[in-house]
């Protein structure tokens, strides 16, 4: 047979070869291609405005009385937080359609960022002690808080990290000590602010990451026991904290000094009853309950919308949370999986440790619930994290079984 032939035959069996994408496209599983609006979760996105709306209406609720006694107007808290909601969706957004690949190359710019805004938080005159301790920094308009940024950038980081040393992790040297280490440097420059709680959130994060990530199980037990003893180890040794563990125990043992504003708490949950007072009609707002618009913001919730508008609440978040580790189970990349997961647990642990210290099912610690609690970091972070998730979201996705988030151990 002659080459002509040949050429013909071939040209006949061969499939066309597929058409060339348009300019500004890629076909990349992480660039940004014509559909990937589409794929968008928009059920995530509404579910975001929805509670972020809600929040701005209990904020200006919950701290109308206080604004006008302290700044002469009752929608100096509101105003501040429209103002970081408009800034957090404007970077949501941004996230959401920026290539991961960008915001994936600046994990270490960020951990090392994060590290020396922890340093000057307790090292520096830009420090903003309050209520003895000193969490945030001054930027002018508003003080910021570090630790939002370090828990993204620690989820960054070890997304990174088991993705790439999935084969490594069984090992002691590697599985534990380098994120370990990573952790143990935000948890210590917590500790010295002092802010126990968000050490706390650190090791948590931690812990949960690589139960996915493939560290030994062996490691992660005796890690929990010697966390748990250090943890006790603080306890004890700060009267601080001590009075603060025990007034959990019991608030109403000491109900006018440490378990005050627990038990104000209690009794705005216990007033609502079924439907609650009505919009803007709390009690205990009225300089009864401390951080009325912060830290305790449910407890209003629950006084003027009741066991209905908390329940409503519940169900918003769950879905919100739901959403979001339905995104981080089905993603095809282990990285992406691990990143989503891993901002999934920012939001998460965030409502559930809020709800756990107003309805006393914890230690009182100032835990801001998202999207909720008056404050620009927190309202920020949350942000950040719905925004790489809706990134993500645009990710190639499949369909994997659950628990299958990391590899193998």
């Amino acid at each position: 047979m002659s080459a002509a032939r040949i050429a013909m035959q071939a040209a006949k069996t061969c499939p066309p070869a597929p058409p060339r994408a348009p300019l500004g496209t890629a076909t990349g599983g992480h660039a940004m291609d014509a559909d990937w609006l589409g794929r968008m979760d928009f059920l995530l996105l509404g579910l975001t405005l929805l509670l972020t709306l809600f929040g701005l209406v209990m904020v200006l609720s919950a701290s109308g009385v206080m604004a006008s006694r302290q700044f002469g107007g009752a929608y100096h808290f509101f105003m501040r937080q429209s103002v970081f909601a408009v800034a957090g969706l404007v970077l949501m957004s941004v996230l959401a359609a920026v290539p991961i690949k960008r915001v994936y190359a600046m994990t270490y710019p960020l951990l090392v960022l994060t590290t020396v805004l922890l340093v000057l938080v307790i090292a520096s005159p830009l420090g903003v002690q309050v209520n003895g301790a000193s969490r945030w920094i001054k930027l002018g308009f508003f003080n910021f808080q570090p630790m939002e940024m370090a828990k993204i950038a620690l989820v960054l980081y070890l997304a990174w990290f088991f993705s790439e040393k999935q084969d490594l992790v069984g090992r002691f040297s590697v599985g534990v000590v380098p994120p370990f280490v990573v952790t143990g440097i935000f948890a210590g420059l917590m500790l010295l602010q002092p802010d126990f709680g968000g050490a706390a959130m650190m090791t948590m994060l931690l812990f949960l990451i690589c139960l996915v990530g493939g560290t030994r199980f062996v490691y992660l037990v005796g890690s929990v026991a010697l966390a748990g003893m250090a943890g006790w180890t603080l306890i004890v040794n700060s009267p601080y904290r001590w009075k603060r563990f025990t007034a959990f125990l019991d608030p109403f043992a000491d109900a006018r000094d440490t378990g005050y504003q627990l038990v104000q708490s209690m009794y705005a949950f216990g007033s609502g009853g079924t439907f609650g007072a009505g919009l803007g009609a709390s009690k205990q707002k009225l300089f009864f309950l401390p951080e009325a618009h912060n830290d305790f913001i449910m407890a209003v919730v629950g006084e003027e919308l009741g066991f209905v508008g908390v329940t409503a609440v519940f169900l918003v978040m769950g879905l919100l949370c739901w959403r979001a580790f339905h995104i981080a189970m089905t993603l095809d990349d282990l990285r992406d999986r691990l990143t989503a997961y891993g901002v999934t647990l920012i939001i998460t642990l965030g409502a559930v440790l809020n709800m756990a210290v107003v309805l006393g099912s914890a230690p009182p610690k100032g835990v801001p619930m998202p999207f909720l609690s008056y404050g620009g970091s927190s309202l920020l972070g949350s942000m950040v994290c719905v925004g790489l998730l809706l990134n993500l979201s645009r990710q190639p996705r499949g369909n994997r079984p659950l628990g299958s988030l990391g590899g193998g151990r």
